[in-house]
């Protein structure tokens, strides 16, 4: 009895170990045994496609400017916000012009003291031209009368010095006159200047443009440089991009880029501008500046991206619907000499539409799923589509 219980026991263990054995085979391995799967297959080969290097930057005006004051006083009046459109010519900020209208007034005094006092050297001038008239006539006489010997050595020496000194006081005056027209010009250009200065009591917009920023309140001092309102000319936009070194040959002035604005939903085309002579030192990359055609969604400051054409290179492209994710591998199926499905890692580079590059895992001539149906597993028998 002992003997047919171990038997009993020991086949017991062997239909146990048959089932599990049987409930562990593979799930596919079972589909492949199942049936046919019929799909569409396509053969990898190489193509020449355009190679593009996408550089990063961003949207900004051709033109901004920083408006600053050149006199100093106080602000009574700041006349725009930050988004507001000015045109040129427009009054944006009023300084206190009490101080400037104060030294225009000065120099307007200056200027008319400086009158005076010309009118009266052109008097004493007159005057002393008259007096040198009549002394060089009486010399003259003098000169006759010495030569007839009807006057003294001594009458003679009188009327010399006195024509001499007449002459002397008539360049003299001469003298006075051009000192004061000197004055009179200088006291032009100081009421010029003061005039100039009662202008730049009124700070104006440069051109048309947008406020982007307002640094002043009403109440603030204004000081001589220092920053009061940013200004953009929004008429005319560019695109700046940091380009690598490696990449700058690629760039020439005047070259035609596509320029993708993802906030404005937008992709714009435009021309090379300007490229930076020197690199910047601590990234080793070049800007360059592409001008872009105006338009209302897009505004100084967006993010954009440059995409520059590097040349024609050869590549694996294969259909989107036939790469397969699972957890943090990609790969696809191919077949086999048999048609069998056989799935093979990838590793995948650049999309283009519908198409995405294959670095590795392929080669020309392997043939693979264009679309695998969601019961395609590994070894399963493919039936090709027409």
């Amino acid at each position: 009895m002992l003997n047919h219980h171990r038997l009993f026991t020991g086949i017991s263990c062997l239909v146990i170990l048959l089932l599990s054995g049987c409930g562990n085979q593979p799930e596919h391995a079972a589909s492949a045994q199942a049936g046919v799967i019929r799909t569409a297959a396509a053969t990898a080969a190489i193509r020449h496609e355009p190679e593009n290097y996408e550089a990063t930057g961003a949207i900004s005006a051709q033109t901004a400017s920083v408006l600053s004051s050149k006199i100093m006083g106080v602000i009574r009046q700041v006349n725009v916000r930050e988004g507001d459109h000015v045109k040129k010519g427009q009054v944006l900020v009023n300084i206190d012009p009490r101080q400037v209208n104060a030294q225009y007034q000065q120099a307007q005094a200056a200027l008319s003291e400086a009158r005076k006092t010309e009118t009266a050297a052109v008097s004493s001038h007159n005057a002393a031209v008259a007096s040198a008239e009549l002394a060089r006539a009486t010399y003259e006489r003098y000169v006759n009368l010495m030569k007839n010997e009807s006057a003294s050595r001594q009458e003679f020496d009188e009327v010399t010095s006195r024509y001499r000194q007449a002459q002397a006081a008539a360049a003299q005056s001469q003298a006075m006159v051009e000192a004061s027209r000197s004055r009179i010009r200088q006291a032009e250009a100081a009421v010029s200047g003061a005039a100039v200065s009662e202008n730049d009591a009124r700070i104006t917009a440069p051109y048309d443009g947008v406020i982007v920023a307002k640094m002043v309140e009403p109440g603030s001092l204004a000081a001589p440089g220092a920053p009061l309102l940013k200004i953009d000319n929004v008429q005319s936009l560019r695109a700046d991009a940091m380009i690598p070194e490696n990449i700058l040959q690629s760039v020439s002035s005047g070259q035609v880029l596509t320029v993708t604005i993802p906030a404005a939903n937008m992709v714009v085309t435009g021309h090379v501008q300007t490229i930076a002579p020197a690199a910047d030192p601590s990234s080793r990359t070049f800007t360059v500046k592409i001008e872009i055609p105006r338009q209302p969604a897009i505004h100084p400051g967006m993010f954009c991206r440059i995409s520059l054409p590097l040349g024609i290179q050869d590549k694996y492209l294969i259909p989107r619907s036939a790469i397969l994710h699972q957890g943090q591998l990609t790969g696809i199926f191919m077949l086999d000499a048999d048609q069998h499905a056989r799935f093979r890692l990838l590793r995948t580079g650049a999309s283009f539409g519908d198409m995405i590059e294959v670095l590795s895992g392929i080669a020309a001539g392997d043939r693979y799923v264009v679309k695998p149906p969601p019961t395609m597993m590994d070894g399963v028998k493919v039936e090709v589509s027409s």
